[in-house]
């Protein structure tokens, strides 16, 4: 058999791999693995640098399958390659019969942390369009950052496999700009563009010219105008290999369903199984025989193994023996990119935590967030991000020598800067950090807290994908004053704080905020969303009060009743713990026993054991107030049925914050008022 036939063959076992699957569950999407089979073949074939036996190699070629509903074509390509990690077959073909099914690594879409060999989890059409940005931005930061002559560590190249819906999706817009402008040369998007989506054929609703948009952006474009061309395929891909100084697109021309005779080119083979008589039909079409399932012919997978398998190991194998040498040559280098293999820090990191003295006008938590980021930032080489054009609000701007902008190289930055400026792009920022962090790099992204909104898919991916990236979100509540309604955040915490996995933290002062990052730091396989405040916080005397430390605990008693006995608690968070220690004043002077709690993050003290919680809200007093600038939703759970909310029931009001504090009853008086009303039973939820 020649090696065009064995191609062949390969190709199409792929393509009736999908067909039995989606047929086997009677779900799922057959069509666009079938039709894009030979792009993807012929990449991973012929062209990705990967070694199945370590799919986490870290100089090996990422393919990114953004078109995550094609998840099959990945799985089948996993299965086929011999992909494994340490505890076997990173798909076995029981996997693949059980697509879709509790306990298969074949869900329904490509699940990173679930299936080896998947780099990003990709459901949200765009996602890994915006996650692959990322990837190349480390692999420039990484190459920038730790080659040396003759030891070419990071040289790696980025492919992202998308689709028709991928491109109508804004974040592929914003993404794509970001690359261009960042002329990320190891970026090459494939567009499977078989002209399909769920409603219809794309005409009814998308009638552009991507390969015109793709060259105003800036990037090299070249078009493929039969995926089942091997021959154009590889010219696609040289040409990818050949430029130089600007991300690729290749445009595939595609048949959606290609080898089912009555359904091929149809929205009916786009997302639902074909039926068992059209599958027969597709088989025959293919010279397999009818009547059999998830048929395998012995030749595929020895030719896989001869071909990225042989190469992968090869290449793989030279790469080790360069990272030897280079520890050798370089001890410290050398540690630090095992550290970042590793996922783990530099010893001492801790010591660069800044401790803030006692201040009564303080600083905005934003402000002390910034300081406490380049603290550590020096010691740790590999913490890198940026904001979505507000550094100088968010205060995340690197300003110690050296740390530079990530830039195309020239006078303004290069690609070792640690400073990314990701524009007005919210939503492309966070997919791309998540893309970072996927790589090993300890990334951060910024923004307005009300922004949330515009990166909530993105954030939602972070938390799924279980990566340590850090969320910097400022300027937190009605506190930003004259910017108005469309500028204070009422409901965006709580959206946090109902995103599984996402741990929230909105530090009352300066040393808390230090105690944040420490905890952010720490955090493996947790993202972390930082809440900050636009006004000077006071930075509260530790000599006196609790400890901030116990900010990892979630929630602490900052100040209490003399006896350890309160009458009443009062709960803050961020800018109101101050409040809430005003208050205290004017209770004690009316001897009234007052227990202040510091309440930063709900999911870490829920985290803690009954025991620890019963010490901080004691289930004996009945009399407890929390008071925070945003929605009410969920404190209820703290301050009990007999307890008061002071909280936001509407959205904010346009004048100084002095005014609008006053307008919403976040004052001493209202807080006291509320203290008195509990603890003569009279405290409703509110």
């Amino acid at each position: 058999m020649s090696d065009t036939d064995v191609d062949q063959l390969a190709i199409n076992t792929i393509r009736l791999l999908a067909a039995d699957a989606v047929q086997k569950a009677n779900s799922g999407h057959p069509g666009t693995p079938m039709g894009a089979a030979p792009t993807a073949y012929t990449l991973w074939q012929r062209y990705m640098r990967y070694d199945p036996a370590a799919p986490d190699w870290m100089n090996r070629d990422r393919f990114v399958l953004s078109v995550g509903h094609a998840s099959l074509l990945l799985y089948s390509l996993l299965h086929l390659a011999g992909v494994r990690d340490k505890d076997g077959p990173a798909v076995t073909l029981d996997d693949l019969k059980n697509f879709r099914q509790a306990g298969s690594r074949c869900p329904g879409h490509p699940e990173y942390r679930i299936t080896p060999g998947v780099e990003a989890t990709t459901g949200p059409l765009g996602q890994g369009l915006a996650n692959s940005v990322g990837i190349a931005m480390a692999a420039k930061y990484l190459g920038a950052t730790y080659n040396r002559p003759d030891f070419t560590l990071f040289d790696y190249n980025v492919y992202a496999l998308c689709g028709d819906g991928d491109m109508m999706e804004g974040i592929s817009s914003e993404a794509a700009s970001l690359a261009a402008h960042l002329e990320l040369s190891n970026l090459c998007w494939i567009y499977d563009s078989n002209r399909v989506t769920i409603e219809g054929h794309t005409d009814i609703a998308f009638s552009e010219d991507v390969a015109a948009r793709f060259l105003a952006y800036g990037w090299n474009v070249t078009t493929v105008a039969d995926a089942n061309d091997l021959t154009l395929l590889d010219r696609a891909y040289q040409f990818f290999l050949k430029n130089t100084g600007r991300p690729t697109l290749i445009l595939v021309h595609s048949t959606i369903g290609y080898g089912a005779p009555h359904l091929q080119g149809s929205p009916k083979a786009h997302g639902e199984p074909l039926g068992k008589e059209e599958v027969k039909l597709a088989k025959e079409f293919f010279g397999f025989p009818p009547d059999k399932d998830f048929v395998i012919p012995e030749a595929v997978p020895k030719y896989f193994a001869e071909g990225i398998g042989a190469r992968g190991a090869t290449a793989r194998a030279k790469w080790e023996e360069l990272l030897t040498r280079y520890r050798a040559e370089y001890p410290e280098l050398g540690a630090q990119v095992d550290a970042i293999h590793a996922g783990t820090l530099p010893e001492g990191w801790e010591a660069a935590l800044p401790e803030f003295p006692a201040d009564a006008k303080g600083l905005a938590t934003r402000e002390s967030s910034g300081k406490v980021l380049n603290a550590l930032a020096q010691r740790i080489p590999w913490l890198i991000g940026g904001a979505a054009d507000l550094s100088p609000s968010t205060k995340t701007n690197l300003t110690f020598e050296g740390a530079g902008s990530f830039e195309v190289p020239g006078p303004v930055g290069d690609y070792h800067g640690r400073n990314c400026h990701f524009g007005i792009r919210e939503h492309a920022m966070v997919a791309a950090v998540n893309g970072m962090a996927l790589s090993g790099l300890r990334a951060y992204g910024a923004g307005f807290l009300v922004f949330t909104d515009y990166a909530r898919g993105a954030i939602r991916l972070s938390s799924i994908m279980e990566l340590p990236v850090i969320h910097v979100w400022t300027h937190d509540s009605i506190g930003v004053g004259e910017d108005g309604p469309t500028h204070q955040p009422v409901e965006q915490i709580l959206s946090l704080r109902a995103i599984p996995g996402m741990v929230v933290i909105r530090p009352a002062d300066a040393n808390e905020m230090s105690e944040a990052w420490r905890v952010a730091l720490t955090l493996k396989n947790r993202p972390v969303a930082m809440i900050c405040s636009r006004q000077p916080l006071p930075t509260v005397d530790r000599s006196k009060f609790g400890a901030a430390a116990l900010l990892a605990k979630g929630a602490y008693v900052l100040a209490d009743a003399e006896n350890g006995k309160p009458s009443v608690i009062l709960i803050g968070t961020g800018s109101e713990v101050a409040l809430c220690m005003k208050a205290r004043e004017k209770l004690l002077c009316e001897n009234i026993a007052v227990r202040v709690v510091s309440m930063p993050s709900w999911e870490l003290f829920d985290e803690q054991d009954s025991v620890y919680q019963d010490s901080v809200l004691p289930p004996g007093v009945d009399a407890r107030i929390s008071v925070e600038a945003g929605s009410p939703i969920g404190w209820d759970r703290y301050v009990g049925r007999k307890g008061v909310v002071i909280a936001m029931h509407s959205f904010g009001l346009s004048a100084p914050i002095t005014v609008v504090a006053e307008h919403f009853g976040f004052t001493v008086e209202k807080v006291v008022a509320a203290a008195k009303q509990t603890m003569q039973g009279q405290g409703d939820v509110k």
